[in-house]
């Protein structure tokens, strides 16, 4: 599988990040964020204008940061960086440690305004057109404010290489893309060997029914099988993959159903009985699986490496059986 990154970068929401963040080379003193409410450093408006360049070579990027969204936390931990860290999302269970150290500021829609503004943070980082009413509240109360929109894996990936370049880790960062990518290789040229690739629902929730984002149908692609949807992955909001009649689904016949239902555990008899399913191949050969939403609804490490190996796996059980 190639990992391209869009020469414009990753979408951003909320504030316009500017910099190469297209190759990742946004390092040092190069990150600057531009939004309406953008302030300098309290340290930094204290001394003026001498003060603020002074202070901004010194930080090589933004030192105190809250991370709305888990896949920021694991990155920022991946390249070591977690000092920055200082405050996180309670939906935050990778890495584990994170909820150890690091105080819980926000759910995913809404957040504690007046912890985060007492945390002092420099940057505040989130994702998706969902956190856009949290990242408003934030911007008016004075803070800067990254939102980014990443659908696809190149997305991903441009997002995680932009994130690495404020904080001065490019190179870490690109070592580790590096890797993810031969891995990621390795994978798709084992399931090319395959006589033939599963074809594979994937249920993001069930009321109503959301099949798979960009990033996952992707991932199903490179680790062997087929979307039964791909026409739908390419929408980017939930609301355009809905998949209207259920029955739709049976005529697509896919051999396996994989669900993850985020925010609420999954239930492979409430699929299974559902009326008219009973003669789709992955209720009839029993090939109804879970993978939790944090190993691949986060768009970010968790989804390019546990939530590949754990589709690559479930598809090659297939493989072999077909």
């Amino acid at each position: 599988m190639e990992y391209g990154v869009p020469a414009a970068g990753p979408r951003l929401g909320a504030v316009t990040l500017a910099g190469h963040f297209a190759t990742g080379c946004c390092t040092g003193a190069d990150w600057i964020v531009r939004a309406t409410s953008w302030r300098p450093p309290r340290a930094a408006r204290r001394v003026g204008l001498p003060g603020l360049d002074a202070t901004i070579r010194r930080m090589k990027g933004p030192q105190r940061i809250v991370c709305l969204t888990e896949e920021t936390t694991e990155w920022l931990y991946l390249l070591g960086e977690e000092a920055r860290i200082v405050g996180i999302s309670g939906y935050t269970v990778r890495p584990r440690r994170a909820r150890l150290d690091k105080p819980r500021v926000s759910a995913f829609l809404d957040g504690r305004i007046d912890k985060i503004v007492a945390l002092q943070p420099d940057l505040v980082i989130g994702f998706s057109d969902m956190q856009a009413a949290l990242a408003d509240k934030l911007i008016r109360a004075g803070l800067n404010v990254l939102v980014t929109n990443q659908r696809s894996v190149a997305e991903i990936v441009a997002t995680m290489r932009l994130v690495a370049g404020l904080v001065g880790a490019s190179e870490r960062g690109d070592a580790w893309i590096a890797a993810c990518e031969a891995r990621a290789a390795a994978v798709t040229a084992a399931g090319r060997a395959w006589p033939e690739r599963p074809r594979v629902y994937f249920e993001e929730w069930d009321a109503p029914m959301i099949s798979a984002i960009q990033w996952v149908s992707e991932l199903i692609g490179a680790a062997g099988g087929a979307d039964v949807f791909p026409e739908l992955a390419v929408q980017r909001m939930g609301r355009d993959r809905i998949v209207a009649d259920p029955m739709d689904v049976v005529r697509r016949t896919p051999d396996i159903v994989v669900g993850s239902w985020c925010g609420k555990k999954f239930r492979p008899e409430t699929v299974a009985a559902r009326p008219g399913w009973a003669d789709v191949p992955a209720v009839r050969d029993g090939q109804i699986f879970e993978i939790k939403s944090c190993d691949i609804l986060q768009p970010g490490p968790a989804a390019l490496t546990d939530g590949l190996e754990q589709l690559h796996r479930l598809f090659a059980s297939w493989a072999a059986r077909a």
